[in-house]
């Protein structure tokens, strides 16, 4: 049966995810940091703390979402994203930057697998476990229409402003928007908090956070559950580490094709990003709302995740390649991949972690995740940018592939004979 109950809860959840997608500046954000005088190494750093902001609040803020209130989480969570933006449009320096990016790290550790135990514990309480994949797939194909939709209205901003710095003021109106969405949640997704009533004050709190704390340990007394959260922090990280380097594909491409030849560079930049970004994230939310059919094809989990991993990892190899012989629109359609994988694979990761994972300890649980994520990116995006810096994107994305095939043996989940 494909089909399952849409209530005005799941309205909420996908219109939350679309919200949270319209980040305008996304397209054009590596492109922003090089026109502001960033080389790829002050890029990757840039990147690298942020993702160790992340790393330093990721596993407390889980604790104190499971223990405290997820809904306060995520509030928290858009406000501190709000700052960044206002930074980011202020900014000129390596040092403003930074500051930007601490402030966008802090919004990402508390939002991240919050919102996805937010939802969980909805169809846990629904009794609808059983199609999360598919639920979750759906909710996640929303986000990606809004980011389908964020690519053609940055487009259009770009192109008659042209300056992206404008990007990140109008990114305020929608996460806003997001911050009045989340104060709708119902009390009963908060987790453990609307169900502990025993004890008051401080001795309650503290009640909590050691029972959360407890639980959130015993993850890793389970060999299957650590090898999850590997697998799926590594393509993750690859994603995020590499997603950016597309703009300047495509700012090269846009110079290489006859059309719009009367606007200047950074308008046709404009036009080529935008358009090839909607259509991109068209597919994804595709991919995403179909993931649980790639679940069904291959019939075992673990195997259907690590099939998508390797396809992803080796489209990044193959556009490097064709990127290599200056064959750059090949490349852009094989780094599409990257984006595909990233929208079937997640779907299936979360429905496998939560197989894995309580339910009570479900944001710790995904927080230590992206944690890891974090230690990756951390190290991995100032080291690929400096690759790129000396080799090139092509050098990038073909040793990008060869290092996270060389990964797989010891990710790979379809070796797990317990689940």
């Amino acid at each position: 049966m494909n089909a399952f109950p849409k209530t005005l809860q799941y309205y909420k959840f996908c219109a939350y995810g679309f919200l949270k997608n319209l980040r305008f500046f996304d397209i054009f954000f590596l492109l922003f940091l090089r026109d502001s005088g960033m080389s790829y190494l002050e890029i990757g750093t840039l990147y690298s703390i942020r993702q160790i902001t992340v790393n330093l609040l990721e596993i407390p803020s889980g604790l104190i979402a499971d223990a405290l209130g997820r809904k306060s989480a995520m509030i928290f969570a858009m406000l501190s994203y709000l700052i960044s933006f206002c930074i980011f449009y202020l900014a000129h320096h390596f040092f403003h930057f930074s500051i930007a990016m601490i402030a966008f790290g802090i919004g990402e550790a508390f939002r991240s697998g919050t919102h996805k135990a937010m939802i969980l514990e909805y169809l846990k309480l629904q009794n609808l476990l059983s199609i999360k994949t598919r639920f979750y797939g759906g909710t996640r194909s929303w986000s990606q229409f809004g980011s389908a939709i964020s690519s053609l209205l940055a487009m259009v901003i770009v192109f008659i402003s042209g300056d992206y710095r404008n990007l990140f003021i109008i990114s305020f109106i929608p996460y806003l928007l997001d911050l009045i969405l989340l104060s709708t949640y119902p009390k009963e997704l908060n987790g453990r908090l609307t169900v502990d009533k025993e004890g008051t004050g401080l001795n309650s709190i503290t009640g909590k956070f050691r029972q959360t704390f407890t639980d959130f340990i015993a993850i890793f007394k389970n060999a299957a559950s650590v090898k999850a959260i590997f697998s799926a922090a590594a393509y993750v990280a690859l994603f995020k580490s590499l997603k950016d380097y597309l703009q300047p594909i495509l700012k090269t491409t846009a110079l290489s094709l006859p059309f719009l030849i009367a606007f200047e560079t950074e308008k046709r930049t404009a036009v080529l990003i935008g358009i090839i970004y909607f259509f991109i994230f068209l597919l994804t939310s595709f991919a995403s709302r179909k993931a649980w059919k790639i679940e069904q094809l291959v019939k075992r989990l673990p195997k259907a995740i690590d099939l998508v991993y390797l396809t992803g990892v080796v489209s990044i190899g193959i556009s490097g390649i064709f990127l290599w012989f200056n064959l750059p629109v090949l490349a852009v359609l094989s780094f599409a991949g990257l984006y595909l994988i990233q929208n079937i694979r997640r779907p299936l990761m979360v429905s496998y972690l939560s197989e894995l994972i309580s339910s009570k300890v479900m944001a710790s649980g995904l927080s230590a995740e992206s944690q890891l994520q974090t230690v990756l990116i951390a190290v991995y995006a100032p080291l690929l940018g400096l690759i790129i810096d000396i080799s090139g994107i092509a050098g990038g994305l073909m040793i990008s592939s060869l290092l996270f095939i060389l990964l797989f043996p010891l990710i790979r989940l379809s070796a797990i004979d317990n689940v």
